[in-house]
């Protein structure tokens, strides 16, 4: 913001105000199948850290109401998704239009369906299960588990299903991270979604070597940590940080 500064009562010269923004990035935590947000408190906490408002919250079926697991569907949990992200984006600290979604395994599925319903700035998805859409509103515990597992060791076309029809809509910024050793999503689910983001703003792809589905050793866990804060410390920064073309030509050194 350009100022005028009064000097000596009767000179003025000019000044620049540059202004911290007054609302945060908001960032949405989507946890996978049988965890719950209990497991993503530390990483919500260093997220904060980097200047966000950033939120867990239990799916249906975990949690406080793991009562109806056996009863919840996909329909339900994207229910889910979409109701957290709505009372994130609309808290006041928050810039609705710098929304972050970060899901795991069956929250990436979420989180990349969720995507083609919210306006999504940054997505983050590790290991991204994908599921057709046969049985969408059928209890998820009751889903064919050895369709599903033949369905993600090919690697699919965007129009397959609703999440890579939804990536292939995507126009932000996007992380993609898989596991080396993952008997759950193998390399070529994972090759389903890089493949699927087409319109992405940008894309980065990640294999985390050694590291399972779950990231149990610690070594993964750092590696990822620090892949996730890199990379979306990197898109915060860059979305505060004025394009060159906006930016007045420096003035030659007196």
């Amino acid at each position: 913001m350009q100022v005028r500064i009064p000097v000596d009562g009767t000179e003025a010269v000019q000044g620049t105000i540059v202004a911290a923004p007054t609302s945060l990035p908001g960032v949405l935590i989507v946890h996978g199948w049988d965890s719950d947000q209990a497991h993503y408190q530390i990483r919500a906490e260093d997220l904060a850290a980097l200047g966000c408002v950033c939120m867990t919250f239990d799916l249906r079926g975990h949690g406080r109401r793991g009562d109806l697991k056996a009863t919840v569907s996909r329909a339900d949990n994207l229910r889910d998704v979409l109701a957290a992200f709505d009372l994130l984006a609309g808290q006041a600290s928050v810039d609705p239009a710098a929304m972050a979604l970060i899901g795991t395994s069956y929250g990436g599925y979420l989180a990349a369906i969720a995507s083609a319903e919210r306006e999504v700035r940054w997505l983050a998805l590790r290991v991204p299960a994908p599921y057709p859409d046969d049985g969408w509103n059928v209890p998820k515990q009751q889903l064919d588990r050895a369709a599903i597992r033949a369905y993600r060791e090919k690697v699919q076309p965007p129009e397959s299903d609703r999440a890579l029809a939804a990536c292939l809509a995507f126009r932000g910024d996007v992380l993609v991270v898989g596991s080396d050793c993952d008997r759950l999503v193998p390399r070529e689910g994972i090759a389903s979604y890089v493949r699927a983001f087409q319109a992405a703003r940008s894309i980065t792809h990640r294999m985390i070597a050694g590291a399972d589905h779950g990231l149990s050793d610690e070594r993964s866990q750092r590696t990822y940590d620090a892949l996730l804060s890199g990379w979306l410390t990197e898109m915060i920064l860059g979305a505060r940080t004025p394009d060159t073309h906006e930016r007045p030509a420096a003035a030659p050194a007196r």
